[in-house]
């Protein structure tokens, strides 16, 4: 485990790097929504109160009238257009996570337009099955395919903005309701997302988004546990890749832990510690065939994932159990997709019923 002291430093390296417009760029200097949502996240739980209100505030100014932001931005200008539906999403997991760590209503408030308006361009990018499509193109035109990993953060965010609804008093059930056709299509339909399989978070986010728990939780994460987990190191990125990641491991730490499977989760955190960088920032990946850091580089959203485990594991603060306690209770009506299958509540499927 690492002490509060040493997120606070790691929390300070991402701060290090924001911009002067609020934004936390990928290493190549650009800004995603997704990422920067992270990185506010890490710094929430290490209280950097400032920067994580600088962040919140480009946030503010750049979502656009469908409630999308730019796929990228560089220098506060988008590069890439098209709004990517996890993007938006995700925005709806920070701000409840800021609420949870902080209490700060005030924030909680002002930020509510930003969720609704995100949610809602999400949830308007659902298919009749109940997948949602990565993307509206620069021309406002829909992406014909779903991407795994980003409909189960898309489920995560959902999630968060029905918690935030309900503790607002603003009900939103249209987000409910196509969290839940999310989640069982993402619990039984896999033919529903493209083939990325050789990406290990196409492996282990369906777990760390909420959308399956329980045996069949389990049951995915050992399926493909050789293939991806390098002991010692941490996880690959893809499978057949000599490359290892921390972000990537930080978050099969997560999933471990919102499963309750504490010390396959603290075997793997300590594992990617070879990461660690003095100054608190960690190295984006590990090449181990030609043992050199891969790329040459310290990411934010890798400090950031860092410091998210610590808290899960550790508690640092009151945001600790947001991948954990996120996972849906209803049961779907499989006559909506018309498949047999329903999909269990996670408690039921804990239970062995």
């Amino acid at each position: 485990m690492i002490s509060r002291e040493e997120v606070v430093k790691t929390a300070l390296s991402i701060a290090a790097i924001q911009q002067d417009d609020g934004g936390v760029p990928w290493p190549e200097g650009h800004v995603d929504a997704w990422n920067h949502v992270e990185c506010l996240m890490a710094m929430t739980v290490a209280g950097l109160d400032e920067p994580v209100r600088r962040g919140y505030a480009w946030l503010a100014r750049h979502q656009r009238p469908d409630g999308s932001w730019p796929m990228k931005l560089a220098g506060g200008v988008p590069t890439e257009l098209g709004g990517e539906t996890n993007h938006a999403a995700y925005v709806a997991a920070g701000v409840w996570h800021h609420h949870l760590v902080t209490g700060d209503r005030r924030h909680t408030e002002e930020s509510w337009p930003m969720v609704k308006a995100a949610l809602d361009y999400v949830a308007g990018l659902q298919t009749e099955r109940g997948e949602i499509v990565w993307e509206r193109d620069a021309r406002g035109r829909p992406s014909t395919y779903a991407l795994l990993t980003g409909c189960s953060s898309i489920h995560q965010g959902l999630r968060c903005g029905v918690l935030l609804a309900d503790h607002l008093g603003d009900p939103q059930p249209h987000w409910e309701l196509a969290a839940d056709r999310l989640a069982h299509v993402l619990a039984a339909h896999p033919e529903a997302f493209a083939d990325k399989s050789r990406y290990s978070m196409d492996w282990y986010y369906p777990v760390l988004g909420g959308a399956v728990r329980g045996r069949q939780a389990v049951q995915l994460l050992d399926r493909e546990w050789a293939t991806f987990v390098v002991p010692g190191l941490g996880i690959r990125c893809v499978s057949d890749q000599p490359w290892v990641t921390g972000a990537e491991t930080c978050e099969l730490v997560l999933a471990l832990d919102a499963l309750g499977d504490r010390e396959r989760a603290l075997t793997l955190f300590q594992d990617m510690q070879h990461l660690r960088h003095e100054d608190g920032s960690y190295w984006t990946g590990w090449q181990f065939a030609n043992r050199k850091h891969f790329p040459h580089e310290r990411s934010g959203y890798t400090a950031a994932a860092t410091v998210l485990a610590a808290d899960a594991l550790a508690g640092y603060s009151a945001g600790a159990g947001l991948f954990r306690d996120i996972a849906g209770t209803s049961v779907f009506d499989p006559d909506v997709c018309g498949c047999a299958g329903v999909r269990v509540p996670p408690q039921a499927a804990e239970e062995g019923l």
